[in-house]
Protein backbone atom coordinates (compact mmCIF):
# COMPACT_ATOMS: atom_id res chain seq x y z
CA UNK A 1 0.00 0.00 0.00
CA UNK A 2 2.93 2.07 0.92
CA UNK A 3 4.60 1.55 -2.31
CA UNK A 4 1.41 2.50 -4.24
CA UNK A 5 1.01 5.86 -2.67
CA UNK A 6 4.47 6.45 -3.08
CA UNK A 7 4.47 6.18 -6.60
CA UNK A 8 0.84 7.81 -7.06
CA UNK A 9 2.53 11.03 -5.55
CA UNK A 10 5.61 10.69 -6.89
CA UNK A 11 3.85 10.75 -10.67
CA UNK A 12 1.37 13.42 -9.57
CA UNK A 13 4.54 15.61 -8.74
CA UNK A 14 6.06 15.09 -12.08
CA UNK A 15 3.06 15.32 -14.19
CA UNK A 16 1.47 18.59 -12.57
CA UNK A 17 4.53 20.32 -13.69
CA UNK A 18 4.00 20.37 -17.13
CA UNK A 19 2.48 23.47 -18.68
CA UNK A 20 1.85 25.56 -21.97
CA UNK A 21 1.16 28.83 -22.64
CA UNK A 22 -0.02 29.83 -26.48
CA UNK A 23 0.07 33.30 -28.53
CA UNK A 24 -1.67 32.99 -31.74
CA UNK A 25 -0.86 35.98 -33.31
CA UNK A 26 -2.43 35.31 -37.06
CA UNK A 27 -4.96 33.27 -36.19
CA UNK A 28 -5.68 32.16 -40.19
CA UNK A 29 -1.69 30.94 -40.43
CA UNK A 30 -1.03 27.62 -41.52
CA UNK A 31 0.74 25.87 -38.79
CA UNK A 32 1.42 22.83 -40.35
CA UNK A 33 5.18 23.51 -40.57
CA UNK A 34 8.08 22.93 -38.30
CA UNK A 35 8.84 26.14 -35.81
CA UNK A 36 11.34 28.50 -37.20
CA UNK A 37 13.09 28.55 -33.75
CA UNK A 38 12.92 25.89 -30.84
CA UNK A 39 15.19 26.89 -28.08
CA UNK A 40 15.57 26.13 -24.62
CA UNK A 41 15.81 29.05 -21.75
CA UNK A 42 17.42 28.68 -18.59
CA UNK A 43 15.77 29.28 -15.24
CA UNK A 44 17.35 28.95 -12.07
CA UNK A 45 15.39 28.74 -8.72
CA UNK A 46 12.37 28.74 -10.11
CA UNK A 47 12.69 31.36 -12.20
CA UNK A 48 11.53 33.62 -9.72
CA UNK A 49 12.42 37.76 -10.67
CA UNK A 50 13.94 36.48 -14.24
CA UNK A 51 13.07 37.15 -17.34
CA UNK A 52 14.81 36.72 -21.01
CA UNK A 53 13.33 37.07 -24.29
CA UNK A 54 12.60 36.61 -27.49
CA UNK A 55 12.45 38.65 -30.67
CA UNK A 56 9.58 36.52 -32.75
CA UNK A 57 9.51 39.36 -35.71
CA UNK A 58 13.17 39.35 -35.81
CA UNK A 59 13.00 35.33 -35.89
CA UNK A 60 10.46 35.50 -38.75
CA UNK A 61 11.78 38.73 -40.86
CA UNK A 62 8.71 41.28 -39.36
CA UNK A 63 6.04 41.29 -37.01
CA UNK A 64 3.34 40.94 -40.11
CA UNK A 65 5.02 37.13 -40.12
CA UNK A 66 4.59 36.06 -36.76
CA UNK A 67 2.04 33.46 -36.65
CA UNK A 68 2.42 31.67 -33.06
CA UNK A 69 4.94 31.94 -30.00
CA UNK A 70 4.93 28.91 -27.50
CA UNK A 71 6.56 28.70 -24.21
CA UNK A 72 6.16 25.27 -22.40
CA UNK A 73 7.30 23.30 -19.69
CA UNK A 74 7.47 19.72 -21.16
CA UNK A 75 8.28 16.96 -19.08
CA UNK A 76 12.25 16.69 -19.82
CA UNK A 77 12.28 20.44 -18.23
CA UNK A 78 10.22 19.33 -15.43
CA UNK A 79 12.30 15.86 -14.58
CA UNK A 80 15.42 18.38 -15.12
CA UNK A 81 13.81 20.97 -12.08
CA UNK A 82 12.67 18.35 -9.81
CA UNK A 83 15.54 16.53 -10.01
CA UNK A 84 17.89 19.66 -9.41
CA UNK A 85 15.10 20.45 -6.79
CA UNK A 86 14.17 23.37 -8.89
CA UNK A 87 17.70 24.75 -8.98
CA UNK A 88 18.08 24.45 -12.44
CA UNK A 89 14.27 25.05 -14.39
CA UNK A 90 14.70 25.40 -18.20
CA UNK A 91 11.63 26.22 -20.51
CA UNK A 92 11.28 25.61 -24.12
CA UNK A 93 9.88 28.51 -26.50
CA UNK A 94 8.60 27.97 -30.18
CA UNK A 95 8.45 30.73 -32.37
CA UNK A 96 6.42 29.99 -35.84
CA UNK A 97 6.06 31.58 -39.02
CA UNK A 98 3.53 32.67 -41.42
CA UNK A 99 4.67 31.05 -44.83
Amino acid sequence: MKKTLAVAALSTLLLAGCSTQKFNLNPGADLTSDAALTTSQTFFVSGIGQETEVNAAEVCGSADKVAQVLTKQTFINGLLGAVTFGIYTPRTVEVRCVG
